[in-house]
């Protein structure tokens, strides 16, 4: 048990320690960044809907209560591919991105309480834009200015969640994460006539707490049916940031960009304020075979306060909220017989006010997502595969559409720990 705790810690480590390209979207430049969906693949593949589900051998991450229905020591690890198709009116472009989401390990103890630790893609920086300007100049449209905007970077949270089972069914749960990681983002300015490009940088670092909650609660209304409700709530957090912002000229030599005079450099300090936020959960379905429901979660304003978010006016924050809803279907979990009767299926869909407003129009997504579970073997360990596919934005107030189509694989591995041996 030893050996397998050190190499789950050991991958831990290794396979975050490499920088990703986590992002492809322009809305990730604002703030910092796209917020990843903070579920496990399995929820992703019923339309993000999760908060009252919880199960012996899988993870959902959605509701920390659900940790203590684990009855298999687990573990789980998850990449993906998201392939975005950009809109800006005139022209499309398509992207892609590709990484690990999420690793973690789930541990049952004593029965009725469950551990959960692991580490996760928290938010998500990844964009190139390019701004033209054309003038009439003696008859002809002449370029006269070009404005680069790149980003790149990210948080990530390292998590460790406790949940407890009491004998009326009724779980309740904590968990606890540390916020982490670096943003990168740049503006390169070329204007007609002037010799030496300007570059405007920002190199910032993000950490902080947060916390989470959750409690969820069963009601047998027959042999078979379950009624299940969840409720988690993220408590109000800061995140702090530390960065330099600074002016350059540069000149570009045999392709490379050399710094040729820092025309302004500081420090600075700001402050990324969440509220609370709340999910509430409720569904019907039967244990291993079928299950269908509905997440509702909302959210005050995020607040952004100092540094260079003082002087921002082409977007703000307000309230915002997701509704999703969705299921699976399992037709024989136990069947010897026939795999195909093992497999789960999953579909769901979403909407999701962001809480964006850029230009004065607010930036929404839809979502729709299908997903299986397939067995590996005769055994309860599972490869899981997930499907999305939506859209976000509009081409109004020279603003950008997105299409999107998100891939996600995560295997999940179980195993029986802290077993008596019987000895006959």
């Amino acid at each position: 048990m030893k050996k397998k705790i050190l190499l789950f810690t050991f991958l831990i480590i290794t396979t975050f320690s490499f920088a990703q390209r986590t992002n492809s979207s322009p809305y990730s430049f604002f703030g910092i960044g796209d917020q990843a969906q903070l579920k496990s693949v399995e929820e992703i593949g019923m339309g993000l809907m999760g908060g009252a589900l919880s199960s012996e051998y899988q993870l959902s991450f959605t509701n920390p209560a659900s940790y203590a229905s684990l009855k298999w020591t687990t573990y789980v690890f998850s990449g993906g591919n998201k392939v975005t198709t950009i809109d800006d009116g005139d022209e499309t472009q398509t992207s892609s991105a590709a990484s690990l989401i999420y690793i973690a390990m789930g541990i049952p103890i004593k029965g009725n309480q469950g551990l959960v630790f692991g580490l996760q893609l928290n938010t998500a920086v990844g964009y190139s834009l390019l701004d033209q300007t054309f003038e009439d100049i003696d008859g002809e449209n002449t370029l006269v200015e070009t404005n680069l905007l790149t980003g790149e970077g990210g948080t990530n949270r390292v998590f460790l969640g406790y949940a407890y089972q009491f004998p009326f069914n009724l779980n309740v749960g904590l968990e606890a994460a540390y916020v982490f990681g670096g943003i990168d983002n740049s503006v390169v300015n070329r204007r007609l006539g002037v010799n030496l490009p300007t570059k405007h940088k920002t190199d910032s670092y993000v950490k902080g707490f947060s916390f989470k909650l959750g409690a969820q609660y069963n009601k047998n209304i027959s042999d078979d049916l379950k009624l299940k409700f969840g409720a988690s709530a993220e408590t109000s957090s800061e995140l702090n940031e530390r960065g330099t912002e600074q002016l350059e000229t540069f000149q570009n030599i045999q392709g490379i960009d050399v710094p040729n005079n820092i025309l302004y450099s500081e420090d600075y300090t700001a402050t990324i304020k969440s509220p609370i936020k709340t999910t509430l959960s409720s569904g019907i379905g039967q244990d291993n075979k079928w299950f269908v429901g509905a997440d509702f979660t909302f959210q005050k304003a995020l607040e952004f306060d100092g540094g260079i978010y003082d002087d921002i006016t082409t977007y703000q924050y307000k309230n915002s909220s997701t509704i999703s809803f969705g299921g699976f279907y399992t037709p024989k979990f136990n069947s010897i017989s026939s795999y195909f009767n093992r497999v789960t299926y999953r579909a769901g869909a979403n909407y999701k006010k962001l809480g964006l407003v850029v230009n004065g129009t607010d930036i929404n997504e839809y979502g729709m997502s299908f997903g299986v579970s397939l067995p590996m073997g005769l055994k309860i360990s599972n490869v899981n595969l997930g499907f999305e596919l939506g859209k976000r934005g509009t081409t109004d107030n020279n603003l950008i559409k997105e299409n999107f189509y998100n891939f996600r694989l995560s295997l999940s591995l179980n195993d029986r720990w802290f077993r008596k041996q019987k000895i006959y």
